[in-house]
């Protein structure tokens, strides 16, 4: 049998922090031909013993390939990195973390240089890069038809799910999603320095804080369904009005355990406020109402 001769698509890689090196670990691994460029230039080392080409400036990176992927620290290192590279006819995918408005900008500023853009948020840490079962995922926005030419590679490190031609809506899936895990966070934090004093394995509470939190994030499923249909009463199981009559229980048990309440107290008192607006039998839903200025 002939040995598999389909090319794969050269790429370009900027930024060699953490992220930056397991993703050009990964490309290399699956074939693909890679040149990389880093400012500090000790940490393509062990990247060109394992066949990367490693370009003298950042200029030179780009020139090398129509394909390049960026993973810098910030925008303003992009910003810095580029200035007076011909971008003409390339294709730039940035996977440096920034603001939606940062990427829509960033999206202008390719245009203008005759440059196809996509912006991506990367919800994966390092580990989960070339890892398959490990779930990690990249968002992408702004040009379809990057996109498409290149899903094969971009999709070789993670998963890739593409959320519209606006280049901000990767950044803001990313942003979205990430809130959402801190303030799981601060839940979780909140009820482990509730058992702090006591004599209570935080171990014992793990698995089942784990298991209810699993068993209480489908009602995302529900919030978004009275979202879209503006019925904030519809399906309802535990009213606005109950939960803000329930919520002095937490307060006081957080104050006889020692505990800060400043973790609950904010979501609480947006609680009281919609309970104030509008109508008790509604789910808490109308709290967003609220944050929306």
């Amino acid at each position: 049998m002939a040995p598999n001769t389909v090319e794969k698509t050269p790429v370009t890689l900027l930024g060699l922090g953490a992220m930056g090196t397991a993703l050009a670990r990964t490309w290399l691994a699956a074939g693909h031909p890679l040149t990389v460029w880093n400012r500090t230039s000790a940490r393509a080392t062990a990247l060109a013993a394992e066949g990367a080409r490693v370009a003298d400036t950042a200029a030179d990176a780009v020139a090398a390939n129509t394909l390049t992927v960026v993973c810098l620290l910030d925008d303003t290192s992009l910003e810095q990195v580029l200035a007076g590279t011909d971008l003409a006819g390339r294709d730039l995918v940035n996977l440096t973390t920034g603001t939606p408005a940062q990427a829509r900008a960033r999206a202008e500023w390719a245009r203008e240089r005759g440059t196809r853009y996509l912006d991506g948020g990367i919800m994966a840490v390092p580990p989960m890069i070339g890892v398959p079962e490990a779930g990690g995922y990249v968002f992408y926005s702004g040009s379809r038809e990057l996109f498409e030419a290149h899903r094969e590679t971009l999709a070789t490190p993670a998963g890739t799910t593409y959320v519209g031609e606006d280049a901000g809506h990767a950044a803001l899936h990313d942003v979205a999603l990430l809130s959402a895990m801190y303030g799981m966070f601060a839940g979780a934090a909140h009820a482990f320095a509730l058992i702090r004093k006591e004599d209570i394995d935080p171990a014992s509470l793990a698995p089942l804080l784990a298991d209810w939190l699993v068993a209480m994030a489908p009602s995302v499923h529900q919030t978004a369904d009275q979202l879209r249909s503006g019925d904030y009463t519809k399906g309802v199981v535990s009213s606005l009005a109950m939960q803000v009559a329930g919520a002095p229980t937490f307060l006081s048990t957080a104050e006889q355990q020692g505990v800060s309440p400043e973790l609950l107290s904010p979501y609480f008192e947006l609680m009281r406020r919609r309970l104030a607006e509008g109508s008790g039998e509604e789910d808490l839903t109308g709290v967003i109402d609220l944050l929306v200025r």
